[in-house]
């Protein structure tokens, strides 16, 4: 199930209920980078000060998590800063914010200015109700641990050796993995482009017991981005699209099957489109006709 609602991103949040989304994932304007079609051009604490208001109500319609994908500029050699300054004005307001995940991915050449360090991250801001989450799966897009409980890392013995070094008694008698074996788990992306498979390393004292488990993917959020890569070509149609693998760590970690996402600048309709794709409702909203009509194109793709 989805909706689409043309209208103001302030004036349709203030007409929803309190906590009748489970997740709110979306990525404003930034700044001044592009008018939009509208005119639109913030810049600095007078687009913190619009984005904290939109932000707030965002906090109040969820009962989960709010994720908003933030970008900053340098402009005369000054990095505008505005992600932190949001947190900060979040902050003192009493809004229960998380440890901000970051969004990696390869910038445009010259982001950073000409004497600077290539812009490859955005902040992803995100804040809570308070306490405990209602719902997550934050394993939902892990991957099987490297190593079974006490492998890999150990101390060294008197002679400074490492316990488990590949000759050591302990690991020649205990190569097996938590599944209970040696060998191929999965694969692995080869620098040549093939897919190979990867040898899981072997523990040296764990007994192979136990159901396999998913390791924790942590807040360096790494995905490709640029044309063929989005997940649809309709995504550049819009200013400023972001990834669908994007969308989906945030919709399979933070929302419920069968939950609402809600995204307030929904531009192409990348996190509509992946909420259906993982049986989530999406209700998205944007200021621009032409958008609300792209979202509907996206979303008959599915």
């Amino acid at each position: 199930m989805w909706k689409l609602t043309e209208g103001e991103a302030l004036d349709v949040l203030k007409a929803l209920p309190d906590n009748s989304v489970d997740l709110v994932f979306t990525s404003p304007p930034y700044e001044d980078s592009r008018t939009y079609g509208i005119d639109y051009k913030l810049r600095g604490q007078e687009w913190v000060d619009w984005a904290f208001e939109r932000y707030v109500e965002c906090v109040r319609v969820s009962r989960g998590l709010v994720a908003w994908v933030v970008g900053n500029k340098t402009r005369n050699f000054k990095w505008t800063a505005v992600a932190p300054l949001l947190i900060a004005d979040l902050h003192r307001a009493g809004v229960c914010l998380r440890n901000p995940p970051i969004f990696h991915r390869v910038g445009v050449p010259g982001s950073g200015g000409p004497d600077w360090l290539r812009a490859d991250t955005e902040w992803i801001i995100c804040a809570t109700p308070g306490g405990k989450l209602p719902w997550s799966d934050n394993t939902a897009t892990g991957h099987p641990p490297k190593y079974a409980p006490g492998g890999a890392m150990s101390n060294r013995t008197a002679d400074g050796r490492r316990k488990n070094a590949p000759d050591k008694p302990e690991a020649l008698a205990a190569r097996i993995n938590q599944w209970g074996r040696s060998g191929s788990f999965g694969t692995k992306r080869q620098k040549k482009g093939s897919l190979e498979p990867e040898k899981i390393k072997p523990s040296h004292c764990y007994d192979g017991t136990g159901p396999p488990v998913k390791a924790n993917p942590g807040n360096l959020i790494s995905c490709p981005v640029g044309g063929g890569v989005m997940g649809s070509r309709l995504c550049h149609e819009n200013e400023a699209p972001f990834p669908e693998k994007l969308a989906e760590f945030f919709i399979r970690s933070f929302c419920p099957p069968n939950g609402w996402v809600l995204d307030p600048f929904v531009g192409s309709g990348t996190t509509i489109a992946v909420a259906q794709m993982h049986g989530r409702h999406g209700h998205g909203v944007d200021c621009r006709a032409s958008q609300i009509e792209l979202t509907k194109k996206r979303l008959g793709e599915l």
